[in-house]
């Protein structure tokens, strides 16, 4: 189990440290920088405990000599001291070269890692989308680019010195005593070899857990505060408390478990360079009862040691860092590895639309793993221009229909145009431009209502946004509001009515201009006076529009050119709703009147039937008649 833990680990460490080096070639000429001048600065650390005991020695050997002794003595001890204040100047400004250029590479790596990961999530799949806690994705993201600056500084500024420090004052003490470089080699590698595993094996698996719940915890909070509607509707925030409360109880378990771990290895740590000091100062006091050393040896000695201490004292710091920030990472390198689900081809140009004819030609189609298809051998061809109804019962594949012309998901055989270009051969962006929907919830950004009307064409002047909204029944409302077009609208669009974000989505729309539309359910939940108002909208957008209306409301589809009615995935009745409605026994005439039941159920007198006889176009149909 230990091998398996410490195999996996080893994995993560290759991921992430293969991912940031990836990032580093990217600017070769400052790493080498960096590294150069931080190596320069370990060197004179190396080098000023010799320097310090060579001015010991000199001081000592002046003070037991003659005049001329003490001449050469001086002059030795000044050439010492003189050095020694210029490697302490010399670390302290290579160190600023350090610092200052690993500001500037850093900060471009996060800037460019942290706009590669919303690259790839924007073109992540539908079904991924839906899988994934918005909340959390952006957890993973942010936690990981400052988990990236720690790294940086971990690698760059602490481990390469340090590893360069233990080298070369094993080389310069087992140059003077081969023993003391034994116990100091021997010693720092049995330190640096020990805290990685520890690290690896023990603290890493923990911190993995600790981060998973981490990231739990920010999807749970991002989603009970981004339905904060939902739950003053129930009185339900005692009980989102409580379920906060039960996440919070697992990420308080294994971020403590995590904690002690790191606590148990720096004890680790401490114990080792409590016997690795033992080791040295014995050696060296051995070596002077031997003669075999001199007061100034000792204090060399002893000035390495102290040196090394705190080197080997921030090694066990740094690979627990190294650790952390990996760990705090892998979710955001496994996003550099997830697939995109739907990928432009090589070379896809984009589309060309301009009759807005579309084609299913034997299309079959089935959801992720499912065995059975939802579309098998389907074909249909809308023609430019046409206005089609899309009808049936919840899960018969309307929306699915819809999706597929987006090219949301990619089919399994056949092929799908728009005049006659393959939308499998084409960039999806492109393709998704040319084709305005209004969906059944529509999203508005927390902007304002110039630029959500504006996403459509963000060059569009107010003139051509105000046009557009005057065309979807919304400039009246947004001309009422005290900073009209300039009201933020709030996350989703909350600031606003169901109807009023509808009308806003139906103006995007108009600016959009495009030569495809959809409607997804658009006056589904509205109020009649709403819905009256958007279906105006809808009826002066569909002018000169291939145009695909999905309804239940059938109130919506009975004046379009042709209506489909779908039951799992196959068209099981087509024409207009005249013809639909005259189908004994037909599907479309069976919803068609149940609905029509439903809205005279109550009713006392004979104005709402009148409302009715509208709604249908033919009152003998009513009731049964």
């Amino acid at each position: 189990m230990a091998s398996k833990k410490l195999d996996f680990g080893a994995q993560a460490f290759r991921s992430v440290l293969g991912f940031t080096f990836n990032h580093w070639r990217r600017q070769p000429v400052r790493i080498v920088g960096i590294a150069l001048f931080a190596l320069m600065a370990a060197f004179a650390d190396v080098l000023t405990p010799m320097f310090a005991g060579r001015l010991v020695d000199a001081l000592t050997s002046g003070s037991a000599s003659g005049a001329s002794g003490k001449a050469a003595a001086s002059h030795a001890a000044l050439i010492a001291f003189v050095t020694l204040i210029g490697l302490g100047i010399g670390g302290t400004v290579l160190r600023q070269l350090v610092y200052r250029s690993i500001i500037v590479m850093t900060l471009k790596m996060m800037s460019a890692i942290c706009g590669n990961a919303f690259h790839r999530v924007q073109r992540f799949s539908t079904d991924w989308h839906a899988n994934s806690f918005a909340g959390s994705t952006v957890r993973k993201i942010t936690r990981g680019i400052w988990a990236l600056d720690l790294l940086n500084d971990t690698l760059l500024i602490a481990l390469l010195p340090s590893l360069v420090m233990l080298a070369g004052s094993t080389v310069l003490l087992g140059i003077h005593w081969p023993v003391m470089g034994v116990v100091v080699g021997l010693g720092s590698l049995l330190y640096v070899t020990m805290t990685v595993a520890l690290s690896l094996g023990y603290v890493a698996p923990a911190a993995r857990l600790g981060n998973l719940w981490d990231t739990r915890l920010g999807g749970a909070l991002a989603d009970a505060v981004s339905c904060n509607a939902v739950v003053k509707a129930f009185g339900a925030e005692e009980r989102e408390e409580s379920r906060l409360d039960r996440v919070i109880g697992k990420w308080r378990q294994r971020t403590r478990r995590t904690w002690q771990r790191g606590t148990t290895n720096g004890g680790v740590q401490g114990a080792m360079l409590a016997l690795m000091q033992a080791a040295i100062l014995g050696a060296a006091l051995l070596l002077w009862l031997r003669d075999e050393a001199s007061v100034g040896d000792i204090t060399y000695a002893l000035t390495t040691f102290f040196v090394l201490q705190g080197y080997l004292r921030d090694v066990g710091m740094h690979v627990r860092n190294l650790q952390r920030s990996v760990n705090d990472m892998e979710e955001l390198v496994a996003l550099e590895r997830e697939p995109l689900g739907i990928e432009d081809k090589p070379g896809a140009r984009a589309i060309d639309i301009r009759q807005g004819e579309i084609r299913f030609e034997n299309v079959t189609f089935r959801y992720g793993a499912h065995r059975t298809p939802l579309y098998r051998d389907f074909s249909l061809r809308i023609a430019p221009g046409e206005r089609i109804g899309l009808v049936g019962h919840s899960g018969s594949g309307k929306t699915t229909f819809i999706k597929l012309i987006q090219r949301l998901y990619d089919i399994d055989e056949g092929r799908i145009t728009i005049d006659g270009q393959n939308i499998a051969d084409v960039q999806q962006a492109s393709l998704r431009r040319r084709i305005a929907i209004v969906q059944q919830e529509p999203i508005l950004f927390h902007r304002s209502l110039a630029e959500n009307i504006a996403y459509a064409r963000p060059g569009a002047t107010l003139d051509e946004i105000v046009q557009a909204a005057k065309l979807a029944s919304a400039h009246e409302f947004i001309s009422a509001l005290p900073l009209g077009y300039d009201t933020l609208v709030g996350e989703r669009g909350v600031k606003l009515s169901g109807g009023e974000r509808q009308r806003v989505a139906i103006a995007r729309a108009f600016l959009a201009d495009a030569p495809v539309l959809i409607f997804d359910e658009a006056t589904s939940s509205l109020d009649s006076e709403s819905e009256v108002l958007i279906q105006q909208a809808m009826e002066r957008l569909m002018v000169g529009r291939t145009t695909l209306v999905v309804a239940h409301r059938l109130s919506t589809v009975r004046a379009l050119d042709r209506l489909l009615v779908l039951d799992k995935g196959r068209v099981v009745e087509e024409g207009s709703h005249e013809q639909l409605i005259r189908l004994d026994k037909g599907v479309y005439r069976r919803l068609f009147e149940r609905q029509a039941l439903e809205l005279t159920k109550g009713l006392l007198d004979d104005g709402p039937v009148r409302d009715i006889e509208r709604f249908s176009g033919d009152p003998s149909l009513i009731a049964g008649k």
